[in-house]
Order: structure tokens, then sequence, then C-alpha cells
């Protein structure tokens, strides 16, 4: 039994579709398991997913951000008319893997090496939303408010 159902608590809660929503995507994910990847956080506020594409040539890759979505794929050119094989180890198949992305994390950066695709994140917060110090003012040092003129 690997499905949950979240409907018990649609009748309950308020807006939190989206999150279950992402819990169900995430426990489908979970099942495939090509191509394996590692999800690492390198800073407080960056990350690198690191994927095994071993045989793929960078051009059979496609990494693509929509709408918080990362979606990596691999396409194989079916060129294995000519091969013929004792022994097939090698899962050269195609595969499309996704990553749900937070609020504001954007990829940097992609290089692909040994085998090895990794992607670089990073979580940029726009000003509005960074912390800021506000100056705090004493009877001694009245604020003037834009618009009004000192007396």
């Amino acid at each position: 039994m690997r499905t949950i159902d979240f409907s018990p608590l649609y009748r309950s809660v308020v807006g939190f579709d989206r999150l279950a929503n992402l819990l169900e995507t995430a426990a489908a994910d979970s099942a495939a398991g090509y191509p394996p990847y590692n999800i690492e956080r390198t800073d407080e506020n960056a990350y690198r997913v690191d994927i095994a594409v071993a045989g793929f040539r960078p051009e059979e890759l496609g990494v693509e951000v929509k709408e918080n979505l990362l979606t990596v794929t691999g396409r194989k050119a079916a060129n294995d008319e000519a091969k013929k094989y004792l022994h097939r180890g090698l899962a050269e198949r195609n595969f499309e893997r996704r990553f749900q992305l937070a609020d504001y994390v954007i990829v940097t950066d992609a290089n692909l090496a040994d085998g090895l695709l990794s992607i670089s994140l990073k979580r940029e917060l726009p000003e509005a939303l960074k912390p800021r110090t506000v100056q705090i003012n004493t009877a001694a040092q009245p604020s003037l408010i834009e618009g009004e003129k000192a007396a």
C-alpha cells in the first residue's frame, strides 16, 4: 500500500490542496527509480541536484524550468540495429524526472561531467521580502512624515 488518500483532509482544511497535491506527486515520482539522483544542500540558500545520466550526450538531455517545476529529460536515439548485445545492463532508456521547486528558487547552472548532470539551484528572495532595519526615533528627534514641513 503505497498510496495515501488525502480526501478526508480536503473536508476539514481550506487552501491546503496544493500541499496535498505536492505530496501525492512526490509519492508517485518516488516509485520511478530511473535515473538515480541526489539532492544536496550546498549553502544556506543553495542546492545541487546530481542525476546519473551515463551514456547520454549533452544534446540528448534537456533541462527546463516552468512555473516552479524543474523538468529534466533524456531522449536516447534508437540506433541498436547494428549492435548485437550478449548482455545489456546499461539502461539507456528515455526518462523524464520532475522536481517541484519552492518559491523564489531559480536554476543557476547545469553541467555534465563524468556521467553526472549537476544542476545548481539558488533561493533568491526579492528585496521586498528580505528583512530590513527600521530606525527608531526618540522624542528628542521627531520624525518627519513625508510631505510635512518642520515648524
